[in-house]
């Protein structure tokens, strides 16, 4: 059953959060997901499953209907960037309730233009994701692209690096 939020629990991507039975995809920016990591690996490999249908069931266009971002995708650029991140076997980062970062992965929040996404490789102070970002956001780049997504590498203010994502046309 289709929603505003995307397509409902039963594994489809994106409606809820945690307890409500339904997925929502870990955008580094909340708590370690609280699935077992088995769990996890089968509710994001349904939720990928879903994205992929609702690719082929959505596509006009000529060519690969899975190499073309969904509309579903491109109004929620920041789930739909994160649950392929995700898929990929590429970690999420998290923080604790205090709101302390605990895990290094990738970060994915939306970005300075409208319809963009900003995905950084973050971690706990010390825990070296500063030295794994340049090969970290490599991979990153890589898996988006397979699935239609531009994802160019920049050097911040800071010297940290981020991709800046955009669904290709």
């Amino acid at each position: 059953m289709a929603g505003d939020d995307g397509v409902r629990s039963g594994g489809a991507p994106g409606h809820g959060a945690g307890g409500d039975g339904g997925f929502e995809a870990a955008t580094g920016d909340g708590p370690v997901p609280g699935a077992a990591p088995r769990v996890r690996a089968a509710e994001v490999r349904v939720a990928f499953e879903g994205l992929l249908q609702i690719r082929r069931l959505t596509h006009t266009g000529t060519g690969d209907p899975v190499a073309v971002p969904a509309a579903w995708e491109r109004q929620r650029p920041v789930r739909a960037v994160a649950l392929v991140l995700e898929a990929a076997g590429i970690a999420p980062s998290a923080v604790d309730a205090a709101g302390r970062r605990v895990a290094t992965g990738f970060q994915v929040r939306e970005g300075e233009r409208p319809g963009t996404v900003r995905v950084e490789w973050v971690g706990p102070p010390g825990g070296g994701a500063a030295q794994d970002e340049e090969r970290a956001l490599g991979g990153c780049a890589a898996e988006l692209g397979r699935l239609g997504w531009e994802a160019l590498l920049y050097r911040g203010p800071s010297r940290r690096r981020f991709l800046e994502v955009e669904p290709l046309p």
